[in-house]
């Protein structure tokens, strides 16, 4: 990632990035009131550059300015929209991708905390990449200043952007990594070496027999067919004098084939993303671990490859979940809330938190209602669902709340188990969180499931996100959590 550091007004810099904003309506653009003056010579050419720089101030817009034998000898304008956190997210990301070519750049910075997270979140994020191969070029910045009037009073927020940034990456990189390599086991040890060395935080991992043993029939009935067996990861995070305990679940399918209810080439060239909600509350856990967030959070992935095989699962099975509650599964590609389900009964009977949220790549119906950007809410909570949605807003991501509709209760209906799992009537994402909610317990007044399939997986570079995983849920948890303490 890219080295960033807080420097004062007594740096020289050889190239010097400006903000730039619109001026208002029929008013040309304008240079952006920075913490750190810049000098009157640089300002004044700076101003004169801006009519033929073509400049809106509009967010993303960037333009080179080459200076010969003078200091700064490059100076670049950068659109910053309204210089609120979003628009300077978004510019510091366009901006990484633009410079990708220097070797180090300093930014003179709007004054505020927010214009500065949001400035650092977007050239840790916008510079992201990920490839197995050494081959082709590669961006030169390495090291990027902000210059800003006090960096110790904003030392904090430079280390909780980067934490943030840092932990977004670690989830998009276990999302993209191809699933040839990519396993239950293998997710598992990523997590035990991420984990390793942080205080407060306790691992388990439960293996196929254990899993056997304590009677996680989905998990084991998904995991089955796959000749690389079935995980549940456990990791907790136990601050001292934590007075709040959220459990979140995160679905963790390695691999989707749909298993014998098999999917069409098409719908199965990216399924190596289907573990992107597990993904999101690994990372989240991590983050909050390093941010000392003062709430107790115990994070279950249960992992599984959904393969196709002669001891796969069959579309019309009983299964029975952990707690004893059955399902009727009469499609194996429905199968990410067998294994959530499972997770989620045993948070609540076991582990008796305050607050339950899952996420998970659940339904294709999310991208058909929502489009590719937002992942789709449940909650009966309203409270719970205001935080969530304000945490995943002010941290750039979006999400909207669904109705849980009570009509579609009777399609969960079967008449050989407690519930039918894969009914092919009704709003598919609702009627997949009606299913799951089947399993709060009493805890159904206080969980949250969020079906975030859409936003998971970006097909176009745009803003903070590039190509490829996109680390959703991670930023927003971290944001919602740190309101918990």
């Amino acid at each position: 990632m890219l080295a960033i550091r807080l420097v004062s007004g007594s740096t020289r810099p050889d190239t010097l990035v400006l903000p730039v904003r619109p001026g208002g309506p029929d008013a040309p653009p304008v240079l952006a009131p920075t913490a750190v003056p810049t000098g009157d010579d640089v300002r004044a050419e700076a101003t004169a550059l801006l009519p033929a720089a073509r400049l809106t101030g509009a967010v993303g817009g960037v333009r080179e300015h080459l200076r010969p034998g003078a200091a700064p000898s490059r100076l670049w304008l950068l659109g910053v929209g309204a210089g609120d956190e979003p628009d300077w997210r978004s510019a510091g990301a366009a901006l990484a991708r633009a410079a990708k070519d220097e070797t180090q750049i300093t930014i003179s910075v709007s004054d505020g905390v927010a214009a500065l997270r949001g400035l650092v979140e977007g050239l840790l994020l916008g510079s992201y990449r990920f490839r197995l191969t050494e081959a082709g070029p590669r961006p030169a910045l390495a090291r990027v200043d902000l210059l800003v009037a006090d960096p110790e009073a904003l030392a904090d927020t430079l280390a909780a952007a980067r934490t943030t940034a840092e932990m977004t990456a670690l989830a998009r990189d276990l999302t993209n990594t191809p699933s040839s390599t990519k396993h239950p086991e293998w997710f598992a040890d990523q997590v035990a070496a991420a984990a390793s060395g942080r205080p407060d935080l306790h691992l388990r991992v439960r293996g196929p027999r254990e899993l056997a043993d304590e009677g996680f029939g989905g998990i084991l009935a998904v995991g089955g067919g796959s000749a690389r067996g079935p995980r549940l990861v456990e990791l907790d995070w136990r601050p001292a004098g934590a007075r709040t305990h959220v459990v979140l679940v995160g679905k963790g399918i390695t691999f989707d084939t749909g298993g014998i209810s098999i999917k069409p080439v098409p719908a199965m060239k990216l399924m190596r993303k289907d573990m992107a909600g597990a993904a999101a509350v690994v990372a989240a856990t991590l983050g909050a671990a390093a941010l000392r967030l003062p709430v107790r959070i115990t994070t279950l992935t249960p992992l599984a490859e959904n393969m196709v095989s002669g001891s796969a699962f069959r579309p019309g099975d009983v299964i029975r979940h952990y707690g004893g509650l059955t399902s009727e599964s009469t499609n194996s590609d429905a199968e990410g809330r067998l294994v959530l389900a499972d997770a989620m009964a045993y948070a609540v009977r076991e582990l008796k938190p305050d607050l339950l949220v899952d996420l998970a790549t659940l339904t294709g119906a999310n991208a058909v209602a929502l489009g590719k950007r937002h992942a789709a809410l449940y909650s009966e909570n309203d409270d719970l669902a205001t935080g969530l949605l304000a945490g995943i807003d002010a941290a750039g991501e979006r999400a909207w709340r669904m109705p849980l509709g009570e009509d579609y209760l009777e399609y969960l209906a079967s008449d050989i188990a407690d519930l039918h799992s894969s009914p092919a009537r009704g709003a598919g994402s609702v009627v997949a969180a009606l299913f799951l909610r089947e399993f709060t317990g009493d805890l159904r007044d206080r969980w949250a499931h969020l079906d975030m399939s859409a936003p998971s997986w970006s097909d176009d570079v745009q803003g903070e996100l590039v190509k490829g995983a996109t680390g959703w849920g991670v930023r927003g948890l971290l944001r919602w959590l740190a309101t918990l303490g």
